[in-house]
């Protein structure tokens, strides 16, 4: 019979978790502001309302911490997609969605976003967040025949870096119109990778769902 942990190995645990995940959110919220990473760890833990010295419990440095709320960042976008996009199977559709779920998400979620804009470009080509899926989407698009380029790691820079942009375009001018500017600029991603352009309307046009 597996022998149980006790009571108080099952406490700690949670408020280990419970510390580490206040930290983090503290360092997202330093990215979202102004990405400035000048700012003390004795700041960052006032700011998580935690001990300082329990900041070294959790990550050695600074930028081991601001490194993992950046991957926290990346993996809650990702994610979002996930749960949104989950039934549909059309590549082309998927990438397209991406860019108007993306400035939607600049005001659902404006902390994540301003992460994302100041900080995901170093992490254009990473194995999380929204990078690896979009690299299957172009991979299964060239596959099929969707897509008529043969190189997924241009189309993911590419694709990537206009999408990145986009959303520096949300923040930096808000009075445009988003979702008319998301379907443009997908539009002319879906053109860039093979589309007609007849077609490459169509999909970006298709209905999206809400993001709460």
């Amino acid at each position: 019979m597996p022998t149980r942990a006790p009571a108080g190995d099952d406490r700690n645990t949670r408020r280990r978790a419970r510390t580490r995940q206040a930290l983090l959110r503290a360092a997202r919220q330093v990215l979202a502001e102004d990405g400035d990473t000048s700012v003390s760890i004795q700041e960052i833990a006032q700011r998580a309302d935690v001990g300082f010295g329990s900041f070294y419990n959790h990550f050695s440095s600074k930028t081991e911490l601001f490194e993992a709320a950046v991957e926290d960042a990346l993996e809650e976008f990702g994610s979002t997609f996930d749960a949104r996009l989950a039934s549909v199977d059309d590549p082309a559709e998927l990438l397209a969605a991406g860019f108007r779920l993306s400035v939607r998400m600049a005001d659902s979620h404006p902390e994540l976003m301003r992460v994302l804009r100041h900080r995901a470009l170093a992490y254009l080509h990473s194995d999380q967040g929204l990078a690896p899926r979009a690299r299957r989407d172009i991979e299964l698009g060239i596959t099929t025949g969707r897509f008529t380029t043969t190189d997924p790691l241009a189309a993911l820079t590419a694709v990537g870096g206009s999408l990145l942009a986009l959303i520096d375009l949300r923040f930096a001018r808000p009075d445009l119109p988003p979702d008319q500017t998301a379907t443009t600029l997908a539009t002319m991603v879906l053109r860039m990778l093979g589309l007609p352009e007849e077609e490459a309307k169509e999909v970006a046009t298709r209905p999206l769902p809400e993001v709460g």
